[in-house]
């Protein structure tokens, strides 16, 4: 999607508007499951949720020692998706309807909790016991009303399968959505951009964004300049745009020796009320009690295998 676009595309991007940056925000460093470390891009004391997205979470980068990795065990969802997307190290999941496997380098696993699981995310036990680099993200999107209480269903994308395109110092992989002419393999419940770019320093890429979509972009790796205004960010940031365009657009930095590695994700908001409490996310309070009734009284499941 950069200048090499045909005659009738340029009439398209000629009425384009790019977006601007309303906020940059900073990931807030904590512990998750076990106690490995995870920055969280949301929700922190800067920003609860935003719009469809609940929660967005960096596991490391971190280098594991032999027989030290920590990972999530046995524990409940409810009413939304958890995307996790490992850029390296391997985990290995169970869950209490008998699913199970491992989610390995590049690998995405996207799970529709709907209503409702107990789920286990462990490092692999070779893993475990060799040590290694472990770094991945965890992202929640929140389910419709008419879908939370769906089958619980899992989609399994190594990362041979996930689409890749490259232009002129861009490359994308996308997880969920279209870019540069290329689909995402992925079926999402309510409409989804989850695109990881890497820009070669001084290299830019203009994303085209549905006007009703809310989008944001995090830092994986470099620094790099977004929206209109060229707003600066660096690693472990968070970059909200406005919704006054139809187009994002992103650059890295001249003077930096390192690429720009970012996720750009976006998504329709859902413009329904929300209720969450810890690992359940529903409409209503009385929604909420429910979810925690019926995980107290066994009727989500155990993991027995």
């Amino acid at each position: 999607m950069k200048q090499n676009t045909t005659n009738n595309q340029n009439l398209v991007r000629d009425e384009t508007e790019t977006r601007s940056v309303s906020q940059v925000i900073n990931a807030k460093t904590t512990l998750e499951g076990e106690g490995f470390v995870v920055h969280r891009a949301f929700p922190n004391g800067s920003l609860r949720e935003f719009y469809t997205f609940l929660l967005l979470d960096e596991m490391g980068p971190i280098e594991i020692s032999a027989g030290e990795a920590k990972g999530a065990p046995d524990h409940p969802h409810r009413g939304f998706e958890t995307v996790t997307y490992m850029i390296k190290g391997v985990f290995e999941h169970k869950d209490s309807q008998g699913h199970s496997g491992k989610i390995k380098t590049g690998d995405v696993q996207w799970m529709t909790a709907g209503s409702g699981v107990i789920h286990s995310e462990m490092p692999e036990k070779e893993f475990s016991q060799k040590g290694g680099t472990l770094h991945g993200f965890q992202l929640w999107i929140n389910l419709p009303k008419k879908d939370k209480m769906m089958k619980p269903r899992y989609q399994d994308i190594p990362a041979n399968k996930i689409p890749i395109a490259q232009n002129d110092g861009v490359k994308v992989k996308i997880i969920a959505g279209e870019s540069m002419r290329e689909k995402a393999v992925i079926e999402t419940r309510t409409p989804i951009m989850y695109l990881h770019f890497t820009l070669q320093p001084d290299s830019k890429v203009t994303q085209i964004i549905p006007q009703n979509y809310n989008a944001f972009a995090y830092v994986v790796n470099g620094e790099g300049l977004f929206g209109d205004k060229q707003i600066h960010a660096h690693k472990e940031q968070v970059i909200l745009f406005g919704q006054d365009g139809n187009e994002i657009t992103i650059r890295a930095s001249n003077d930096s020796s390192t690429p720009l590695d970012v996720l750009l994700i976006a998504g329709i908001p859902l413009g329904e009320p929300v209720a969450r409490y810890g690992p359940f996310v529903m409409n209503t309070e009385d929604e909420i009690k429910q979810a925690i009734l019926d995980y107290n009284t066994g009727k989500m499941g155990k993991i027995d295998f």
